[in-house]
């Protein structure tokens, strides 16, 4: 199954941010710590690109997160150009008072009265944007919601007098190009289960959680995880907690879904879905795949030049 959602809202926050863009100093992209690169949305590198800003990427659920993992992706993020990388929880207000001071180095010329900083909040749904809203601002004026997608307009509010923060709708991109991302994606809950079938994200979870933290599962669920792929953990969850439907036979989506929220809430413990190692061996995986179906195509239109 290829995972694919873009509601129609997002079509008109892309282009309201896009028009924001120009207004602003410094754009903070909410990440998720566990998956940075699968849940930072391209479209919004594009137009920081476009308008050469640069970007205090934070890595929220750093919580949640291997920490060891994490420290691999400060140090990816840190070296790019434009780039500032922080990682924290956006629940935590000790956590979250950094992130001003942490935008000022990156707009030095913006820090006065006369000309505030301006940050926007950026990022794809379900990450923390409207978390960290809140609590920069210290009252509630973000929804906050367990469902992707809470956020669906654009407001500016005054953060102090010399500070000004911009809260954008969450926004995917029209075509998630690798099926792993959109998995880790519904796994995390970024993407509305409308668009997933819930067995499948966790079949795929599963099978990614025993090969990188086979103890943490065998702990959490009290099975063997011995020769076990995703489906089969499923079935063991299954088995083990109960989940049974009437006549005896397993009930796997409630199974499934019991790995997803333990995933979702830390209970498994603190666990990433990719590394810049592992991110780097899909894409050169995928790139390879398309050198190979283009060389496919070339040969069959041209035969002769395969000889």
């Amino acid at each position: 199954m290829s995972i694919q959602w873009f509601p129609g809202h997002m079509t008109s926050a892309r282009k309201k941010a896009a028009e924001s863009m120009e207004r602003i100093d410094v754009v903070i992209e909410v990440l998720d710590a566990r998956l940075p690169e699968a849940s930072s949305n391209p479209m919004i590198r594009d137009l920081r690109a476009h308008r050469q800003r640069p970007c205090l990427k934070i890595l929220n659920k750093a919580d949640l997160a291997d920490p060891v993992v994490t420290a691999q992706w400060l140090a990816y993020y840190n070296a790019q150009k434009g780039v500032k990388a922080v990682a924290l929880s956006c629940k935590k207000p000790g956590d979250v008072a950094k992130v001003p001071n942490l935008c000022k180095p990156l707009a030095p010329h913006r820090a006065d009265r006369l000309k505030p900083l301006r940050m926007m909040i950026m990022g794809i749904p379900n990450v923390g944007k409207s978390t960290l809203m809140n609590a920069l601002l210290k009252k509630r004026v973000a929804k906050v919601g367990d469902e992707p997608a809470v956020t669906k307009s654009q407001q500016v509010l005054d953060l102090s007098p010399t500070m000004t923060l911009t809260d954008t709708p969450g926004m995917m991109w029209p075509k998630i190009t690798h099926d792993a991302d959109g998995f880790a994606l519904a796994a995390s809950h970024a993407i509305g289960r409308n668009a997933v079938i819930d067995e499948e994200v966790a079949n795929f979870l599963g099978g990614l959680l025993l090969a990188r933290y086979p103890a943490l599962i065998a702990k959490r669920y009290g099975v063997p995880v011995e020769g076990l792929d995703g489906p089969a953990l499923v079935e063991a969850i299954a088995r083990r907690r109960g989940c049974l439907l009437r006549g005896g036979g397993l009930d796997i989506e409630k199974a499934s879904l019991i790995l997803l929220q333990d995933y979702r809430d830390g209970a498994i413990g603190r666990v990433s879905l990719e590394t810049p190692t592992t991110r780097k061996a899909m894409l050169e995986a995928y790139a390879e795949k398309l050198a190979a179906a283009a060389q496919a195509k070339a040969d069959e239109q041209d035969p002769d030049a395969s000889e």
